[in-house]
């Protein structure tokens, strides 16, 4: 009977890896919370494109360079939160004018329907 261990990567810890282990699930839940907050107009749709901005640029030229594997996930677990965040104002904007724009065309519509009626 063998017993059958994944082996350790180089230069990591036990928090390193724990956080490796959960990084997606704790990413996904500080989106959560943070896209409800912009949702619910507790933040500001361009201080979170900002944050979102500040964060994943420190993880594209010096987080994924850490020494720390702590560090780098955390970093990891930063960047991605604040894209899925980013994404919230976004979608916003995108269906705002989506929606400005079902408006003029049911306005233009209703426009001709009207002036196809005179008699």
């Amino acid at each position: 009977m063998e017993l059958r261990q994944p082996a350790l990567e180089h230069g990591t810890t036990r928090p390193g890896r724990r956080l490796r282990q959960y990084r997606l699930r704790i990413a996904l839940l500080i989106a959560v919370v943070e896209g409800l907050l912009v949702a619910l107009d507790r933040l500001s749709g361009w201080l979170v494109l900002l944050v979102a901005a500040v964060v994943i640029g420190f993880y594209l030229f010096a987080g994924r360079n850490l020494r720390s594997g702590l560090a780098r996930q955390v970093s990891w677990v930063g960047a991605l939160s604040q894209v899925l965040v980013a994404l919230v104002p976004v979608l916003f904007f995108v269906v705002g004018a989506l929606a400005l724009v079902a408006v003029g065309v049911l306005a233009a519509v209703a426009l001709v329907a009207l002036l196809a009626d005179r008699r």
